[in-house]
């Protein structure tokens, strides 16, 4: 067995599968770096895991091969190399260079040319030499000394591995291509013959001129005369299929020997592509962390000796140490600060904080900290505030990058810093990031003009959401559990009728038992399938219900089983019982538009279209009797913001002149007045307004309507006929997009939007959809944050007792003592419908009720 080894990368294979393996990777400039990073990702595997003694990487030129000159019609029908692959080669092959591994490639040959140039002249050394490629033209070169390393299926095969394979001897495969022909590098073999008699003949003489001195054996005739009239389309194509061993290449083992790669550049490649995890792998080789110092404060005098420097104007950074305990998740052990310019970090322990009450009360220091709502309510346990001027790391990092993970410290530090910082590393190694994330952030910001976003919205909006999630969300649990009962009698009773309808009892809950009813016992037809087989999602159980009632059954059946699992059950589980209440979380850099998300629970999606969903919120009640639920929701804050960003001319006077919008946009499109729009007319203009939003195309709203597509082309076009400028806007948005890489909502907040120039057509066409509908979605989301802010703003100056429990989307929830009703309602709308300016009204529909459900609307 030989001691070592020679890797020969196919290049040119390995960018191409890389490229086509991973989907849409780019950097946040918009760069395409798949084909780079699977290529990274294989290379680094193979030192990693091999340790070969010697590699050398082989790609193709672009010029002329020498097959090509012999036959000019090789390849011709590959289509051409991808724009995004072409920009991504020089980079690869600089990645190459700097493992300092050599680079093969001689105009006229192919890469496949220089790895069997390398395997003849090194093949008898007592070395063994592993091809690194998933081209079966490779395997010709396979023998007991040559193996393959497949990156597809991440193994090396051997000999008995490849002819298991491909049912031959590997050095027949240019037979099997002479006879069989290959249709990927266009090349003939003999017509009539295909890869199941070429493999028997094979098997039976051996090579292309083995089979042809036994033609007179060769059964049945008709076999033995298509080889007859093809010998020379099969020794001819054998011949391209054969690879090339005499290439010009002045190489030797030495020049392919593996040394070390020049890490600091394989660093430097690596961050610019955001290849984290490879980079931080290398940080430990360029970086030398900074010195830390961690002093314990242990009594009252400590902490205000520590503190003592502070003045008018300082920076006060700090974090706490979460434990873990589930019964007290809001509880901190440690508190860790720093100073600005300090590399010392202090720790002090909870009962201590309260020496630190002055800092925090300060308005004149500034506090600098990551996750300010999450920091403030466990301040707040302890009687602290925290007043003034405060820079959130998290905030600021979801603000210049929406999709840049800023929850995470470890993040912020990689992008801004390349520190490589874990989340599981030591408080005071997170405390000395923020520190130091601070100068960079604040200037992204100033740069990208979002300052004001931070610090007039963010910001005031974690406070509010921290009084929010602290006051909770009452619940009737016995409601609740009266509703799983119905629930579960009903899931009951579905359940036996589904049987019924099938013949035979089955795991509802199974796709593949269900599939068998459906498309065996049944025989309904197979809309879609899968890689486990025909698909029985949502969207193929509505096709199928037009034609059976199991599928509608089976979508009932779900629909009420995923309301017990997911509220039903879940929610009485989740009451705080030293409060009665539910206290959720409300997430601020969980969406990329703006919008804020919730969990534990998720308030936000609870359904409802079904009456068993709308009395989940009939469950939500006010704190105590006396109280009342008010709950103000925007009237089609999204249509009335688009107005005012498209400037069209008929869309604002319709809003202005108080039009229903959906009825007057189906009046519109259906060439009819508004008193003959019928119900249907008036639901078919609503989805269309809302589809034109969320840039839905043709094929979208036909589906959403159960419509064709000609129909549902026929509604859009008709609306931008009628809304001119609504089209243009869409196409400026798009336009601007591509021109800046990022779309902007009316205060500034940005998305930014790479996918928009890729050259796959779907995410193009997503990011084209998003470009259209961040500004209008993010626009409703920023009104909303600051009609909080400025409410909670004039709550707390009258001094009421009214509390903001729930924010869903475009509605707001309070809980309200009666004698506070009537002063609130008109708080409430005016802060809302005049948070900030648009060119049509904005209206706010108020109701008034003793649960969330049955609330009365509130004339103004």
């Amino acid at each position: 067995m030989p001691e070592s080894q020679l890797f020969l990368i196919d290049g040119h294979a390995l960018c191409y599968r890389s490229f086509y393996a991973i989907k849409g990777l780019t950097t946040s400039k918009g760069q395409a770096t798949n084909a780079i990073y699977g290529f990274v990702n294989t290379l680094r595997k193979i030192l990693r895991d091999y340790e070969p003694a010697y590699m050398a990487v082989c790609f193709d030129v672009a010029a002329k091969t020498r097959r090509e000159e012999k036959y000019a019609e090789y390849k011709i029908q590959r289509p051409v190399m991808p724009d995004d692959l072409i920009s991504q080669i020089p980079e690869i092959k600089k990645i190459v260079k700097t493992y300092n591994l050599p680079i093969c490639e001689r105009a006229g040959y192919e890469a496949d040319d220089m790895i069997a140039t390398i395997v003849s002249k090194f093949g008898n050394r007592d070395i063994e030499i592993v091809v690194v490629s998933d081209d079966k033209d490779m395997f010709q070169l396979v023998n007991e000394n040559v193996r393959i390393f497949s990156a597809r299926k991440d193994q090396l095969l051997n000999y008995r591995d490849i002819k298991r394979l491909i049912g031959i001897e590997p050095q027949y495969v240019p037979d099997l291509i002479g006879l069989a022909g290959d249709s990927t590098d266009n090349i003939p073999g003999v017509k009539g013959i295909g890869g199941v008699t070429a493999r028997k003949l094979i098997n039976a003489y051996g090579s292309i001129e083995d089979i042809y001195k036994h033609l007179d054996d060769i059964k049945p005739p008709r076999l033995r005369t298509i080889l007859e009239e093809h010998r020379q389309d099969a020794i001819f194509s054998k011949g391209l299929a054969l690879l090339e061993s005499d290439a010009p290449l002045d190489l030797t083992l030495k020049d392919m020997t593996v040394g070390e790669a020049d890490n600091k550049q394989l660093f430097e490649i690596f961050t610019g592509f955001e290849f984290r995890k490879f980079a931080e792998e290398l940080a430990g080789h360029v970086q030398k962390k900074a010195e830390l110092s961690v002093q314990h404060l242990k009594t009252a005098p400590d902490v205000e000796k520590a503190v003592s420097g502070l003045t008018q104007g300082s920076r006060f950074t700090f974090l706490l140490e979460v434990q873990s305990d589930e019964d007290a998740p809001l509880l901190a052990n440690e508190l860790y600060f720093m100073i600005k310019d300090s590399q010392v970090v202090f720790a002090v322990p909870r009962d201590l904080w309260p020496k630190l009450q002055g800092v925090f009360e300060n308005t004149e220091v500034l506090k600098v900290t990551h996750n300010i709502k999450e920091i403030s309510k466990r301040l707040s346990r302890q009687g602290i505030a925290l007043p003034g001027e405060v820079f959130d790391t998290m905030l600021a990092g979801y603000l210049v990058s929406p999709a840049g993970g800023s929850d995470k410290i470890g993040t912020l530090a990689w992008n801004y810093l390349q520190s490589s910082i874990s989340e599981t590393d030591l408080l005071p190694r997170q405390v000395q990031a923020v520190q130091a994330l601070y100068g960079p952030l604040s200037q992204d910001l100033k740069d990208k003009g979002l300052v004001d976003l931070l610090t007039k919205i963010e910001i005031p909006l974690s406070r509010v959401l921290a009084r929010m999630e602290e006051e909770g969300v009452t619940f009737d649990e016995k409601l609740l559990k009266q509703l799983s009962v119905e629930c579960e009698k009903k899931i009951a009773a579905l359940t036996k009728d589904i049987f019924k309808m099938a013949g035979d009892e089955f795991n509802l809950n199974s796709p593949k038992q269900l599939s068998h009813i459906l498309f065996e016992k049944l025989k309904l037809p197979v809309i879609k399938k899968t890689k486990t087989g025909a698909s029985t999602d949502e969207g193929v159980l509505v096709r199928l219900a037009e034609q059976h009632e199991l599928p509608a059954s089976i979508l009932e059946y779900r629909q009420y089983a995923k309301l017990k699992s997911t509220y039903l059950d879940a929610l009485p589980k989740l009451i705080n019982r030293e409060t009665g209440r539910i206290h959720g979380v409300f997430n601020q850099v969980g969406t990329e538009t703006g919008r804020l998300s919730s969990n534990n629970p998720n308030l936000q999606n609870i359904p409802v279209r079904t009456d068993l969903g709308r009395q989940i919120r009939k469950a939500v009640v006010p704190s105590q009797k006396g109280h009342w639920l008010i709950a103000a929701d925007y009237s089609q804050i999204e249509l009335r913001i688009l107005a005012h960003l498209s400037q069209d001319e008929t869309l604002m006077q319709a809003f202005k002149q108080g039009e229903d919008i959906h009825t007057y946009t189906a009046a519109l499109i259906f060439d009819v007045t508004e008193n003959q729009v019928t119900a249907a007319m008036r639901n078919s203009a609503k989805r269309v307004n809302f589809g034109i939003v969320y840039g839905m195309s043709a094929f979208g709203l036909a589906k959403d309507l159960n419509v064709p597509q000609g129909q549902a082309q026929e509604f859009i076009d008709k609306y931008f006929l009628r809304y001119p400028g609504v089209k243009t806007f869409m196409d400026n948005e798009i336009a601007h997009c591509e021109k800046r890489g990022y779309v902007m909502t009316l205060l500034n907040r940005r998305r930014y939007l790479p996918e928009i120039k890729s050259s796959n057509m779907a995410m193009r066409q997503f990011a084209q959809r998003q470009a259209i509908n961040t500004p209008v979605q993010g626009s409703a989301a920023d009104l909303i944050k600051l009609a909080m802010i400025n409410i909670q703003k004039e709550l707390d100056r009258r001094e009421l007792a009214t509390k903001m429990i729930l924010t869903v989307h475009d509605e707001l929830v309070f809980d309200a003592p009666e004698v506070e009703c009537s002063d609130l309602i008109a708080l409430v709308r005016d802060k809302m419908e005049n948070a900030f300016r648009l060119s049509v009204p904005i209206k706010v529909s108020i109701k008034k009720g003793k649960n969330w459900l049955e609330t009365e609307k509130v004339e103004e």
